[in-house]
């Protein structure tokens, strides 16, 4: 009879813990850390003002910040250069002249050979938001190509292309979707779905990195919203809030973790997934060394640093806002860092250290400095040694003083 009981108990008990295990499975699939691997298409967005309804006062600060304003078309709002006479020419050689000029409506980059028009290649979308500068894209049929002349915004001057021969003028180097895709949201490839298209459809372009670069596509969202405007809950719409800080870093290393090679089609990976399901990279393991180029590869920087290796759920937002414009709040970013770092600790408190007021108005230009780029150089005119942007390094380190 015990023994009956007994085993009527140990039946009970694993039915129990098998009860458990399922509910736990379930809330684990349905749970919004890691988002549905499904590759949207163009009809899954919705347009970047629909966000307007709900999201009124995020909405109108994100359009000033430079991911948003990263990529758009050739409007005259959104070209940083000159087109005064006096300001729109570059000049590889006494010869070889290109001129930026507006016509119409439209502006263009215009050769000319011994004074001679020889070919008018018209600005239609401008990539960079032109904090460091901007590059500009050229339609034919339905291929983009990058135009010769960049702006470079220390300078305040047209200046060779990145990377572009400095005597002739080259016009057919190539955008695949790999390049737009940290420019635009989404851009439509021909034929749809291929690996990395070079031809894109024109009218199925998301331009700049809007609110679903980071949510995801939000098309069924505002259908369901606009129809239910009593829901309060959040449907059809990734909310970073509750993901790991893994994954929310995925979301951004999609753009600044360097080179890193896809194993799916461009615009397949949305916010929410593991990056390391769509490109060759290990998403959770440190940096193994700090010899990383100051530009593109912020995630790699911050995974050098021991403030991120000593932290457990450090992440980009945990000092980024991506809603707002914030470039050149130092003291604010600074106030980041005193969430972790104790002013009164013995380390803020010895000679060579500044005092703790003003590292609390500005720690950053000591330990997170301004370097110059090994990616970024342009030929501006005249010069024979290319300029190199300064951007601000992401590896937190002591630093000794310049």
């Amino acid at each position: 009879m015990s023994l009956n009981v007994k085993y009527g108990r140990i039946v009970f008990t694993v039915g129990i813990l098998m009860l458990a295990v399922i509910l736990l499975v379930r809330c684990i699939d349905n749970s919004p850390a890691v988002a549905k691997a499904v590759t949207p298409v163009y009809s899954d967005y919705t347009a970047t003002e629909k966000c307007t309804g709900c999201h009124t006062d995020i909405y109108n600060q994100h359009i000033k910040t430079a991911h948003y304003l990263t990529g758009q078309p050739a409007l005259e709002q959104f070209i940083k250069g000159s087109f005064a006479a006096d300001k729109n020419t570059y000049a590889y050689t006494p010869d070889i002249v290109l001129k930026m000029q507006q016509r119409d409506s439209s502006f263009y980059q215009v050769a000319h050979f011994k004074g001679i028009e020889k070919k008018a290649m018209r600005f239609d979308m401008v990539i960079g938001s032109g904090v460091m500068g901007q590059s500009y894209l050229n339609w034919r049929n339905d291929k983009l190509f990058q135009l010769p002349i960049t702006y470079y915004t220390a300078a305040d001057q047209w200046s060779n292309s990145p990377g572009f021969p400095t005597n002739r003028v080259l016009i057919d180097r190539p955008v695949t979707a790999r390049c737009l895709e940290c420019h635009v949201t989404y851009a439509e490839g021909k034929p749809a779905g291929e690996f990395e298209p070079s031809a894109f459809e024109k009218d199925k372009i998301i331009y700049g990195v809007d609110c679903q670069k980071c949510h995801g596509p939000g098309a069924k969202h505002v259908e369901y919203h606009t129809a239910n405007p009593q829901e309060k809950n959040a449907k059809f719409i990734v909310n970073t809030a509750p993901l790991p800080a893994q994954q929310q870093i995925d979301a951004c290393a999609l753009c600044h973790s360097g080179n890193i090679e896809k194993t799916k089609p461009s615009f397949s990976f949305i916010a929410g997934q593991r990056l390391a399901d769509y490109f060759k990279i290990d998403t959770t393991a440190p940096v193994a060394n700090a010899n990383l180029d100051v530009h593109g590869n912020q995630v790699g920087l911050l995974k050098a640093s021991k403030c991120f290796q000593l932290s457990k759920n450090m992440s980009c937002g945990s000092c980024h806002n991506t809603h707002q414009n914030q470039r050149g709040q130092l003291e604010m970013f600074s106030q980041k860092c005193m969430n972790c770092h104790n002013t009164e600790a013995a380390a803020f408190n010895v000679p060579a250290h500044q005092p703790a007021a003003i590292v609390k108005q500005n720690c950053i230009n000591c330990h997170m400095p301004q370097q110059t780029s090994k990616s970024i150089a342009v030929f501006l005119q005249g010069e024979e040694v290319p300029k190199a942007s300064k951007l601000r390094t992401h590896l937190i380190a002591v630093y000794s003083k310049q």
